[in-house]
């Protein structure tokens, strides 16, 4: 009877994902920017270069599927979950247009940035046979993304969340995650389809998903919930139930050519806003997603990193999307805020907070990399970025708000 090479994947995955999270949880930074990192140690770049020979043996080209399968279960059942979590926060209500703002030109500038940094960069990073405008969309969708997740888990552990500056960031990343998934959606079909007619049915069957989920299904769980779910507590047929409709939309988007994520977020979506509720789902799914099955998703996105990325002029083309994306987010987000009146201090801690990227980011390039419009150079650098922006966040928001905002001791992992 042979080994089983998924096991010891599994034990090296892991350890490695715990020790770095622990290493940067004791830095004041969240520990999934650690299990992030995890991901490119375990690539080529670090794993493979350092021990090439057990770098092969652990992670074998043939035994890599396994990975696959659970790195897709946990991105659907993460991204249930953040569609569960999407709310306005408490007293949103009063800050909807100066969120309005932030939300909208956090979105457009990073999106026109991205779309005039994809100029130098299509010709030397595209792969062959990408046109320009899916792989410009796509670069404006990935400057734009903000980690909402991870931003309410660093408000909740600096007791922010009900402050000014909290209740304006998370309403803000609620307004512009919306927009930037409906943008990569965009890609996503329309890269997948091959004529305006498939790109049609595609619009048309995620309209009717659309409708079906909010218009059929929402209703029916919120009168299952109320019944069924008691002290917002789901039992386990009702929560079997729910998993049933997660796996059902995300095959449905996956049916459509548009990635399996989509589905699980709009399933997350149609749920009732029950704080009681999203408590019980994020004990019985999120932390199995989180401590175990992503960790699989960081690891299975590092074997695509290259360390030739930085090789040449690809340190140059690395320095541009790290300075747009910075530039990008805080700036437009800080000028958002001081439009609607708010004070340096807070327009710059919003800012600060708009840049992290964080998992989400994470997830948006590896749906490039999925669908092949952005090959493994690009990934690499994305995936760079997507570290250095969201370990950017503490430090500046500590900056920007002060003292009084430093980390929590018990931090918390995204």
């Amino acid at each position: 009877m042979g080994h089983s090479p998924l096991l010891l994947q599994l034990v090296v995955i892991l350890a490695t994902a715990r020790v770095l999270g622990l290493v940067l949880r004791y830095l004041g930074q969240s520990s999934v920017i650690g299990e992030m990192a995890a991901g490119i140690v375990l690539g080529p770049a670090v794993f493979g270069a350092l021990a090439p020979e057990l770098h092969a043996h652990v992670f074998e080209q043939g035994s890599i599927g396994a990975l696959g399968s659970l790195s897709q279960l946990g991105l659907v059942l993460f991204m249930f979950i953040v569609g569960a979590e999407l709310r306005l926060p408490a007293g949103a209500g009063k800050q909807m247009a100066a969120a309005g703002w932030i939300g909208v030109l956090s979105v457009l500038v990073p999106m026109a940035l991205g779309l005039l940094v994809a100029v130098p960069l299509h010709d030397s990073l595209a792969p062959a046979g990408v046109t320009f405008w899916p792989f410009a969309l796509f670069m404006a969708a990935a400057m734009s993304m903000t980690a909402f997740p991870v931003m309410a888990r660093i408000l909740k552990d600096r007791r922010m969340t009900q402050t000014t500056i909290g209740r304006l960031a998370l309403t803000s990343a609620a307004v512009a995650d919306v927009l930037v998934w409906m943008l990569l959606a965009m890609v996503v079909v329309l890269v997948a389809s091959h004529d305006w007619s498939q790109f049609a049915r595609t619009i048309g069957g995620l309209a009717a998903l659309s409708v079906v989920l909010f218009f059929g299904v929402k209703p029916v769980l919120s009168r299952l919930i109320a019944r069924h779910a008691e002290n917002g507590k789901p039992g386990g047929a009702l929560l079997a139930f729910l998993l049933v409709g997660t796996f059902a939309s995300a095959y449905a988007t996956d049916l459509l050519q548009v990635h399996a994520v989509f589905g699980a977020f709009l399933f997350g979506v149609c749920l009732p806003r029950d704080d009681q509720l999203l408590a019980a789902l994020i004990e019985r799914i999120e932390y199995v997603a989180i401590l175990v099955l992503m960790p699989v998703f960081f690891a299975l996105a590092g074997l695509s990193t290259t360390a030739d990325a930085f090789g040449g002029a690809g340190l140059g083309a690395m320095l541009l999307i790290l300075a747009v994306a910075i530039s990008g987010k805080i700036v437009s987000a800080a000028a958002g805020a001081r439009l609607s009146g708010q004070p340096w201090s807070v327009s710059l801690a919003v800012g600060s907070l708009m840049n992290a990227r964080g998992l989400m980011e994470l997830i948006v390039i590896k749906v490039g990399l999925d669908i092949g419009v952005i090959g493994n150079d690009l990934f690499t650098m994305l995936m760079v970025m997507a570290i250095v922006t969201t370990l950017m966040t503490g430090p500046l928001l500590t900056l920007c708000a002060g003292r009084k905002s430093a980390v929590a001791r018990d931090q918390v992992a995204e």
